[in-house]
């Protein structure tokens, strides 16, 4: 059974940072394609980050591109999404998902974290 548990949110001001991790069990990722989400209040989630569990093909969204990076580290089992230069546009729940293979639908998600960024 794939769990995924995302640690890391906060209140932080505009213009800080935050690291977010997600841990994941239940299998072995290697071929697996891991995300990062957010859901702000009335909207819908949608992507912000995503990459290969080996660390390739990293994909940002045009407005995180600069600020946000996405890594892994194969020998934690663990997804970690860095969060720099904060704006408040950026608060909304942070989820981490999971779908195996390159392509496909996100199978695979956790609980989500609070990220909130005041000015």
């Amino acid at each position: 059974q794939v769990q995924l548990v995302e640690s890391g949110g906060g209140l932080v001001q505009a213009g800080g940072s935050l690291r977010l991790s997600c841990a994941a069990s239940g299998r072995t990722f290697s071929r697996w394609r891991m995300g990062w989400f957010r859901q702000a209040p009335g909207k819908e989630r949608a992507v912000v980050a995503a990459i290969s569990w080996d660390g390739s093909n990293p994909y940002y969204i045009n407005s995180v591109k600069g600020r946000f990076t996405i890594s892994t580290d194969n020998a934690k089992n663990t997804v970690y999404l860095q969060l720099n230069s904060l704006k408040r546009e950026d608060t909304a729940v942070y989820y981490c998902g999971a779908v195996e293979g390159a392509s496909g639908s996100w199978d695979y998600w956790g609980q989500g974290t609070q990220v909130t960024v005041s000015s």
